[in-house]
């Protein structure tokens, strides 16, 4: 017999473990599902085992408070179910799963995506180098295993997230070689129309402030105004290129190499559900259109956290209680004037805590190489199609992201255009002379994880079900 709950959370991150809170103390039952071995998400990965350790210490006061999250979480009786991943959503909705070799429909009168963010693709040539990883990559296996890279690394990038990175990085013994900074000159000009906002939320400067302190102690050499990179060697990264806005280029000696240009919504779920989008120009990414209440143009599923725009682990939480009372008003468990009651306190928490994402977005604007590769940068590495690859088509016809996929197998692999579906778009819009947003994004096609016909095999759909 199939399962059935009132609603299926697809996530365990700060927004999906606060939405199955709000959701379970409105009386509803609820399944969470995560690909993790544990709630806690990208921000507060492993952070039950890992927060009262000495590299709890080192990860900052942020990063363990995600531990009394998690707590609250694993008591307020939702059914937990990690190691798991959803490989497609039907209408009605049915939720099809796999964990431990198997595959599950289990249906849900309403569902609430909690996917978070994934970092920015920055394809660059030599990317894909064994020793290239991204920032994210490497705080993950410092926060999982205390992993430190044994020889000094290069940091490559811009955004917060390089620079917590570097603090955390040498309170944990490790070398940095050299920060090359992308950010354009002239951040702090940028930054003059949000001076009120600095002063209302310094606290949060003073943090970003406090990291760059670290890391100017640690006598770091910062190179400024880096607009190209190149990773070089034959098998693995040997050497890396930089090319500064004044036009000179570095050749250095590179053993590791750590990229990051920004964060952008985890979208895959809400294009394969055909939800509507909408362009951010600020963070240069597609965010689904939702309601006041996190809810999609396919009723009955709803965005929680980082998926519906960036804005950080508290304002995840905070999405995620929203989700929550807008779920339960959909399922009749509120009155809208006990809905509307319950949410103002969360709503003026909520503008609160996104009142500085602006400011950041303008400080950090991803670098334009990212958007228009040289022709002999590997976009799709699933399919090791390359920009010129991508161009070389894109001259025949005015195409689309769906007719190039079509024609090259770009998003066509495993990762299903996570990691080329933007350039590739950013690539026709420059073509084409056109906005991204009317270049449009690739569909998206069940499964959205990779599944075998074994486990496909052990679907087991009961009449009801059909």
């Amino acid at each position: 017999m199939t399962r059935g709950f009132d609603v299926v959370v697809i996530g365990s991150g700060p927004a999906g473990m606060s939405a199955a809170i709000g959701l379970r103390e409105l009386g509803l039952s609820v399944l969470v599902v995560d690909e993790q071995p544990a709630p806690g998400g990208q921000i507060w990965r492993a952070v039950e085992t890992v927060a009262a350790t000495p590299v709890g210490a080192l990860l900052g006061d942020e990063y363990r408070a995600g531990a009394a999250l998690a707590a609250r979480f694993r008591a307020c009786g939702a059914a937990y179910e990690p190691m798991t991943q959803v490989w497609q959503i039907e209408p009605g909705w049915r939720v099809l799963l796999r964990h431990d070799g198997r595959t599950e429909a289990v249906r849900s009168q309403q569902v609430v995506l909690a996917t978070g963010a994934q970092e920015r693709p920055a394809p660059f040539p030599g990317w894909t180098l064994p020793g290239v990883l991204t920032v994210g990559a490497a705080q993950i296996l410092l926060k999982t295993s205390r992993q430190v890279p044994a020889e000094p690394v290069w940091i490559a990038g811009s955004g917060p997230l390089p620079i917590l990175y570097m603090a955390q990085l040498l309170r944990a013994g490790g070398r940095i070689a050299g920060w090359l900074d992308t950010s354009p000159p002239g951040e702090w000009r940028r930054a003059l129309p949000y001076a009120a906002v600095v002063w209302a939320d310094w606290g949060e400067i003073a943090k970003g402030r406090s990291w760059l302190r670290e890391i100017r102690r640690a006598g770091v050499r910062r190179i400024r105004d880096v607009t190209s990179i190149r990773a070089l060697g034959q098998t693995r990264l040997r050497e890396l290129e930089y090319t500064r806005s004044n036009g000179t280029v570095t050749r250095v000696q590179a053993s590791v190499l750590l990229a990051h240009e920004g964060v952008v919504p985890s979208i895959h779920m809400t294009h394969a559900l055909g939800c509507a989008h909408s362009w951010n120009a600020q963070q240069a990414c597609f965010v689904p259109d939702l309601d006041a209440w996190g809810q999609t143009s396919a009723t009955g599923i709803y965005v929680a956290g980082d998926g519906a725009g960036i804005g950080g682990a508290k304002a995840a939480c905070v999405r995620g209680e929203l989700v929550a009372v807008g779920v339960g008003l959909r399922a009749g468990k509120l009155t809208p004037e006990s809905a509307a009651a319950l949410a103002i306190a969360s709503r003026e928490k909520l503008k609160a805590l996104l009142r500085l994402r602006p400011m950041l977005d303008a400080l950090y604007p991803p670098r334009a190489a990212i958007f228009s590769p040289s022709d002999d940068t590997v976009i799709c590495r699933c399919e090791e199609v390359t920009a010129g690859d991508i161009r070389k088509v894109a001259r025949l016809a005015e195409l689309g992201p769906n007719q190039v996929k079509a024609y090259t197998r770009a998003g066509m692999g495993p990762c299903q255009g996570r990691q080329c579906g933007y350039t590739v778009a950013h690539i026709l819009a420059e073509m084409q002379q056109r906005p991204v947003s009317e270049v449009g994004f690739h569909r998206i096609r069940p499964p959205l994880k990779p599944l075998t016909l074994g486990e496909l095999a052990s679907l087991d759909i009961q009449k009801e079900d059909v």
